[in-house]
């Protein structure tokens, strides 16, 4: 049954992200038909073809590398290192306007534009997701040893402000987030303003990165904090000292040792203190419905994985539960993933944050990315949401004015306008082949860290199980 799921999803994956490469590639080909261009190929994914055939004097292929795709234009700045060869003609094909060049080259961005829109009006209908940390800054869990604490940060606080610029939710990859003003911030410290019973404070915090190896994406600036949710138990090992006192999935952990937590890694935290020290009772508090006791644990190590330390035999945490659904207008939703695709543009070419080209994702992360979603409670919801921030992403970086880029076409029409004759044929054909195995070679750069980092975490989320000796 495992095995049949895992297909669906990853099937229901291909079909969608092939969606959006074939909705962006039939502007290119509904425009070139309209201004009456040739066109030799119709192409989803790069590479040698898999599968072709040709119709109507239009060969339709898909290629061996799964990431992008395009439409043959000989009339145009045809890329023969992506696109092959095309057919030589009998005749030499007539020239065509610059207006029609930047017509079909902006269509397939106006088409990814489009299908942006019907999905967030699909999401403006049926709703998105939301949990605790969308709507809310409060502090969950500050890592004891870490930047925040020592700059007096501690859970419960709620966060205003990160170097000046306001935040109204905690995790999500949005420009008022936390997590995105950490991320990005540039400064030598980081300035957080928050509140505390009321009052405003503020802290300083040197920011943290943690060692990477050299296969690994560089670690971003982090204050080891975390948004707060509810401590809610989704699984508990049998025979373990969590089991022996009578706790079991929907239970929810509200204070330990009369001291209220706002997270679960405050639990995490006590066993992994255990590790290095002695290993002590904890008296956690317990809200099961509307009753609520306390209940006293003492951690002990399991049977199986040596390495593992003293446990309370809590596997698996649900988190939150109060789960809503937002309906935000198609135009907020189209404006957000726009500022946030120039905003992580903008500190890509700014030399004082940490944030890097090795940062982006490629197919590699969007395949996994939806194939998370999908596998998620309410994963439908998710994944029209964030085929919304796709397509924008999708349409502006298809803008950058780069030879292989649809934005390179429009850039090359204008100079043609303004010189009131094409580009030097040879010329272009240099560029174009330089800057389409740059691409090609990025998109490998890009791939070799999604591959490492969905590699890693499965194998992660793949461990045995955690077991007890009987009582």
């Amino acid at each position: 049954m495992h095995y049949l799921k895992t297909a669906v999803i990853l099937l229901e994956v291909l079909v969608l992200f092939n969606l959006l490469i074939f909705v962006h590639e039939l502007g290119h080909f509904l425009a070139a038909r309209w201004r009456g261009l040739k066109v030799d190929r119709f192409a989803i994914w790069f590479g040698k073809p898999i599968w072709k055939k040709k119709i109507n004097g239009v060969e339709y292929a898909l290629g061996s590398i799964p990431a992008g795709g395009y439409v043959a234009l000989p009339q145009m700045a045809p890329m023969e290192i992506i696109e092959g060869k095309g057919e030589t003609p009998s005749e030499p094909l007539p020239p065509i306007s610059a207006l029609d060049k930047i017509i079909v080259a902006f269509a397939g961005p106006l088409f990814s534009f489009m299908l942006a829109f019907f999905f967030a009006v699909v999401v403006w209908a049926v709703g998105r997701p939301a949990g605790d940390t969308d709507h809310s800054t409060t502090i969950g869990w500050v890592d004891p040893t870490g930047p925040a604490w020592k700059a007096g940060l501690r859970p419960g606080d709620k966060i205003i402000e990160i170097d000046g610029h306001p935040v109204t939710q905690f995790a999500p990859p949005a420009q008022d987030s936390v997590t995105w003003r950490i991320v990005s911030s540039e400064g030598t410290n980081i300035e957080i303003k928050y509140l505390r019973d009321g009052k405003t404070e503020t802290a300083i915090a040197v920011p943290y990165k943690r060692p990477t190896k050299w296969y690994e994406r560089k670690a971003l600036r982090q204050v080891l904090i975390a948004g707060a949710q509810q401590a809610i138990i989704f699984e508990v090992a049998t025979n373990s000292p969590a089991a022996a006192a009578g706790l079991r999935k929907g239970d929810q952990v509200i204070a330990i040792n009369n001291e209220r937590i706002y997270s679960f890694l405050s639990v995490v935290h006590e066993e992994e203190m255990m590790s290095n020290g002695p290993v002590k009772p904890v008296l956690l508090t317990i809200q099961r419905g509307s009753e609520q006791f306390d209940r006293t644990l003492q951690a002990e190590k399991p049977i199986k994985h040596v390495e593992i330390g003293p446990s309370f035999g809590i596997t698996a945490w649900l988190g939150s539960t109060n789960e809503t659904l937002d309906h935000p207008g198609p135009i907020d939703q189209i404006n957000a993933s726009a500022g946030q695709i120039f905003a992580t543009v903008g500190v890509l070419f700014s030399h004082k944050t940490d944030i890097g080209v090795q940062q982006l994702g490629g197919a590699v992360m969007i395949i996994r990315l939806y194939s998370n979603l999908f596998d998620s409670e309410n994963g439908w919801r998710r994944v029209l949401w964030f085929s919304v921030v796709l397509n924008v992403n999708l349409a502006l970086l298809n803008l950058l004015p780069l030879p292989v880029l649809d934005g390179g076409h429009i850039t090359l029409a204008i100079i043609e306008v303004i010189r009131r004759r094409p580009v030097s044929a040879k010329f272009l054909q240099v560029v174009q082949t330089a800057f389409a195995a740059i691409l090609i070679a990025f998109m490998l750069f890009i791939a070799f860290f999604d591959t490492g980092d969905w590699v890693r975490s499965a194998r992660n989320n793949h461990d045995e199980p955690i077991v007890f000796a009987p009582k």
